[in-house]
């Protein structure tokens, strides 16, 4: 290189704009949130990875496989559920699964690189007996070394404190969508409930995992509303999935139009922006999405992955497809030995 090449290089380094500043603090707006996006992409993405780095400067990417340990049979009306009883989806009731079972999933998970590891049960509300029998297979899967994470509909205070008690680190209870669009979605509970038994959660020290779903008919503002509510939660969760609607023949929303890829990974970035220390899982409709939007999320400051063969009832790229995508993209998974007991 050259003297006029050197002072060249020096002028362009000298000149490279800063970083832009991390999100503030503070409560969301919804207007900010849709000014954030409505942000040229590239800008978004540039203040999204600013914010990812400054915060996760390993950029590793947390793996979580989700287990349904009883399926089907819902009374919930959620349109975009294939588990609701009042929809012919050819998804029939199930029991809850036995101990063992739920721990030879477990095991394949640990054993295939995942570090939490969630079950998911289709009620409603689970009763003391539910609780009582959930709180068995979350001993049981600690037991491994995983982290606990379940999903189970709401819940009253008092199971919240019977879960803590069995060493469940995570309980995951989405808000679907913002508020004013909720009733279109569901009717059989309110979005009040939903933000009780998050209160019920995080009053018995469990780690709150609370996201939403895009792709169900909602307006870019609704999106916004969504992410203003997680943000704004106090405080906010420390994982935060973003579904893309899996349609599913039989449900309400079977036909509904599918998100733009950059409008999702949009939400991704917000998701990042306004949530900065949350994990924030790419999760529900990740089979669709091609690895070439996954990487666009991750740069985003997506740092979790839903892993496995299946959501609950619904398609997932498979392991081996995220193990080379990973590696392509040079990205590495969070170790057991990193997570600690609750991160």
């Amino acid at each position: 290189m050259g003297a006029n090449d050197l002072s060249t290089a020096k002028a362009v380094t000298l000149h490279r704009p800063a970083p832009p500043p991390l999100a503030p603090a503070g409560p969301w707006s919804v207007e900010a949130v849709q000014a954030l996006l409505d942000k040229p992409f590239n800008d978004l993405l540039f203040e999204a990875q600013a914010v990812h780095r400054a915060h996760f400067p390993d950029g590793d990417i947390e793996l979580a496989t989700l287990l349904s340990v009883k399926t089907g049979g819902c009374p919930e009306n959620c349109g975009y559920c294939p588990q609701s009883a009042e929809f012919d989806t050819g998804v029939k009731a199930q029991k809850l699964m036995e101990v063992d079972e739920v721990l030879r999933a477990a095991q394949a998970a640990r054993d295939a690189g995942a570090t939490r590891f969630c079950m998911g049960a289709a009620w409603r509300a689970p009763k003391d007996r539910d609780v009582e029998k959930i709180a068995v297979l979350v001993e049981a899967v600690k037991g491994l070394g995983l982290q606990t994470c379940a999903t189970l509909g709401m819940l009253e205070p008092q199971h919240a404190l019977q879960l803590k008690a069995a060493g469940l680190d995570y309980y995951n209870h989405n808000l679907d969508t913002a508020p004013e669009y909720y009733t279109d979605i569901v009717d059989t509970r309110t979005y009040q409930d939903r933000l009780d038994t998050l209160a019920h959660v995080r009053a018995a020290g469990i780690s709150v995992c609370c996201g939403g779903i895009v792709g169900m008919g909602e307006a870019p503002v609704h999106r916004a509303g969504l992410i203003a509510q997680l943000a704004n939660l106090d405080p906010y969760p420390e994982s935060v999935p973003i579904n893309s609607l899996v349609r599913v023949p039989g449900t309400p929303l079977a036909d509904a139009p599918p998100i733009d890829p950059l409008d999702f990974v949009r939400m991704i970035a917000v998701a990042r922006i306004t949530m900065p220390k949350a994990r924030v899982r790419l999760s529900a409709g990740r089979q669709q999405l091609g690895d070439a939007v996954q990487a666009l999320c991750f740069l985003a400051g997506a740092n979790s992955i839903f892993y496995g063969d299946k959501l609950l009832v619904t398609g997932n790229p498979d392991v081996e497809a995220d193990v080379q995508l990973l590696a392509k993209l040079g990205l590495k998974a969070r170790s057991t030995t990193e997570q600690g007991a609750c991160a």
